[in-house]
């Protein structure tokens, strides 16, 4: 059984730094036996990130969708496990007004981080969370999950305007926090694939190759710990060169893989 000395311990072994950005996508189950449970994993990452800003996907794109396209921050169940929901409950934490891929946020410049995200239109729209997340620098902790989990490609996908990623538009229906309602529009997803993020994963290797990514473990889970702005950099030479990357999990060839990130390709 692990307890909260021993997670804050794992964390420092990972060196995340501690007045940054950080979002976090996770397994608890992975992590193993817990004293205290989950509550206890988000006092230790709170209490981490004290000097910083912690983000959790609250996602709701499993309910909310053309023909149910009515959100609220504080009623609209979320999709992506039990650490962001919890986050939630913690006292200054908010919600990001995104029907289909909001975010607990918590800690420094929280309300400051999710404005304006109601009038975003598209999952991982470049000046919304996604964006910022790029512009702070910050990082993305995979803990128990593999980057196939890794929604910030998404975004990148969608910055560098690769065809066939955005659907039709629909209408939607916002609560904001002071109760008034915004009515937005929202493009979701979709590929010519059925699951385009799967093929994400091929991602992996070649991160933690190019010094975009560390491995880590937190509890039993075995952890990745990204940078978005190396991420979003090899990400978009590989897709210059190769628009359709992720519709295959074929590898990046060798030799393409041994040029990417000494300039042969403008950004």
């Amino acid at each position: 059984m692990y307890t909260a000395k021993q997670l804050e311990s794992q964390l420092r072994k990972m060196k995340i730094p501690r007045d940054g950005t950080l979002l976090i996508h996770s397994s608890f189950r992975s992590m193993g036996e817990i004293s205290g449970g989950a509550e206890t994993v988000i006092d230790v990452l709170c209490r981490y990130m004290s000097d910083g800003l912690l983000l959790m996907p609250t996602h709701s794109w499993d309910t909310v969708n053309a023909g149910n396209a009515f959100f609220d921050p504080k009623t609209t169940p979320c999709c992506t496990g039990i650490l962001g929901q919890l986050l939630l409950k913690r006292e200054g934490a908010l919600r990001s007004v995104h029907p289909t891929h909001s975010l607990a946020v918590f800690g420094k410049d929280a309300a400051q981080f999710i404005e304006g995200e109601h009038t975003v239109s598209s999952p991982c729209a470049r000046n919304g969370c996604m964006g910022k997340l790029l512009d702070r620098k910050g990082k993305i902790l995979f803990i128990g999950c593999d980057l196939s989990k890794n929604t910030f490609l998404h975004g990148v996908e969608e910055w560098c305007g690769i065809e066939n990623r955005l659907g039709d538009e629909y209408a939607c229906f916002l609560t904001l926090h002071d109760g008034s309602t915004y009515i937005g529009a929202m493009q979701p997803h979709c590929a010519p694939v059925s699951d385009v993020s799967v093929n994400y994963a091929k991602m992996t290797e070649p991160f933690l190759r190019l010094g975009a990514a560390v491995e880590g473990q937190l509890g039993d889970a075995h952890c990745y710990l990204c940078d978005c702005a190396r991420m979003a950099r090899i990400t978009t030479e590989l897709l210059i060169i190769n628009p359709d990357l992720f519709l295959d999990d074929r590898p990046v060839p060798e030799h393409i893989l041994t040029d990417v990130g000494k300039g042969y390709y403008v950004l």
